[in-house]
């Protein structure tokens, strides 16, 4: 978890200005997403939940694992933060009819067996006027050079074998599977690991990492 550490403040601010645009929020306020119900795919220990929670925000995070789950619910009461944790699906809200202002999945959609079916479910959880908003990694030689071999065989940030280089989505992919869920791309945005400052930043590269925001219209 400690690579996501370190970018998540990346994305923290990222889905912020992406949510407050879209809905009209003043970023400078400390409860800018206060009355959204964002849900959180693939959750994990909630190091995206808990800071949007702290935003205002109403936090569904779901991840399959229910041990990740249960260490991330102890992790939000210590911290006295309410996220709504649950050991389930996408698939299974979904099915539920559940619905969302802004639904994320954020270093997932590399993992999943079928992009565009993944994708749709996701899209049918965003309200009218909504977003959804992923980030990934491009499938590139530069990504199998950095995050391959750099970040598990090389630097030893991801144990090894954490991702798997043609299950990579490029953002022309993504973005047809967002387009065919019936949304519309508003924004994308690289990230990149600045070498002298020892942290992660947006950049117009979206050659390795890259987050994707798009809209469903009212």
């Amino acid at each position: 978890m400690a690579p996501l550490h370190r970018l998540n403040p990346v994305r923290i601010a990222y889905i912020r200005d992406q949510a407050a645009a879209r809905f009209g929020r003043d970023v400078k306020k400390l409860d800018c997403l206060n009355g959204l119900r964002i849900l959180d795919i693939g959750c994990g220990g909630g190091i995206l939940s808990e800071p949007l929670a702290k935003l205002g925000a109403d936090v569904v995070g779901v991840d399959p694992a229910a041990q990740n789950i249960e260490i991330a619910a102890a992790h939000a009461q210590e911290s006295g933060v309410a996220v709504d944790y649950r050991a389930t699906t996408a698939e299974d809200l979904a099915g539920r009819g559940e619905r969302f202002d802004v639904v994320l999945a954020m270093e997932v959609v590399e993992h999943v067996t079928d992009v565009p079916a993944f994708v749709a479910t996701c899209a049918t959880m965003v309200k009218p006027g909504g977003l959804m908003i992923g980030a990934t990694l491009n499938r590139t030689m530069k990504s199998f050079a950095l995050a391959i071999v750099g970040a598990e065989y090389i630097l030893r940030w991801l144990p090894r074998g954490t991702h798997q280089w043609d299950k990579f989505v490029t953002p022309e992919e993504f973005e047809g599977a967002l387009e065919a869920s019936g949304l519309n791309v508003i924004g994308e945005r690289g990230v990149v690991y600045n070498v002298f400052a020892d942290r992660w930043q947006p950049s117009s590269d979206l050659d390795v990492n890259y987050m994707i925001a798009a809209a469903r219209e009212r």
